[in-house]
């Protein structure tokens, strides 16, 4: 499979770049299988970022790309929702964006939040995570938080299977809550974590019984220093039917430094 073409990598707006090119592949996975399963993360990666002008501008080409994938229940995934990315009014696809990831911290991008909450722990893992991208020999130049998917799925892609793929699985729990958060709401983007998910090793009954968990009481909280936000500011998971901004991550000097 060929890779993607040199205009798409220009849309990714995380700008994660190798600085050290030390692959990591698992001895099942062929090379070929490796390039596939890569493209697939930077393909689930791209159309997990905000829908700006310039990456509606590619939709054709990223539909042409998930359109090339051998069969299979992950390229099912991709190509239902790219079937309707393609259909929509590109303000409508922003909107739509917007009330599902930005507004509802059951299906925020943000992984620590689903494993720490809004606790100071919360803050070490977002150093340990961007810690274990420059061990990796990559470095992010960027506006986003290390734990926001898109970037740990361009990781995946660039990193290769094994390390590369620790963060995804380290955080399925998270995923796993996303994806029925957006079931729930009827989104199309469920078919993309639904993708994600079917390149992750199947949930244990455990992992089954923590998500309900997490659902049903929300992750760990913690004041630290942060101003609320209206009647869900703390911690505490919205109704599904109302939209509240997430809190961002507790600040510290560290991941300050991550631009």
């Amino acid at each position: 499979m060929s890779p993607l073409p040199a205009t798409v990598p220009a849309i990714v707006r995380t700008r994660i770049r190798a600085a050290v090119h030390r692959p990591s592949r698992l001895a099942r996975l062929s090379r070929q299988e490796a390039e596939d399963r890569s493209l697939v993360f930077r393909l689930l990666s791209l159309l997990l970022q905000y829908p700006d002008s310039e990456l509606t501008l590619h939709r054709t080409e990223l539909t042409d790309r998930v359109r090339s994938l051998n069969p299979s229940s992950t390229a099912g995934h991709l190509a239902d929702f790219v079937t309707w990315f393609t259909s929509q009014d590109p303000q409508v696809l922003e909107r739509h964006y917007v009330e599902v990831f930005d507004l509802r911290r059951k299906s925020s991008l943000y992984l620590t939040y689903y494993l720490h909450g809004d606790t100071r722990r919360r803050g070490m893992a977002l150093l340990t995570l961007a810690n274990r991208y420059k061990a990796a020999g990559w470095d992010i130049d960027g506006g986003e938080l290390p734990d926001h998917l898109p970037v740990v799925l361009e990781f995946a892609a660039l990193a290769g299977p094994g390390a590369g793929e620790a963060p995804l699985r380290q955080h399925c729990r998270g995923l796993d809550l996303i994806h029925r958060s957006l079931q729930a709401v009827d989104s199309p983007y469920h078919h993309l974590v639904a993708a994600l998910l079917t390149l992750l090793p199947p949930p244990t009954e455990a992992d089954e019984e923590a998500v309900a968990k997490l659902a049903a009481e929300g992750p760990p909280n913690e004041e630290v220093g942060l101003d609320p936000y209206g009647a869900y500011g703390h911690g505490e998971f919205a109704p599904p039917d109302a939209f509240v901004p997430p809190l961002p991550a507790p600040p510290t000097s560290r991941t300050k430094g991550l631009r």
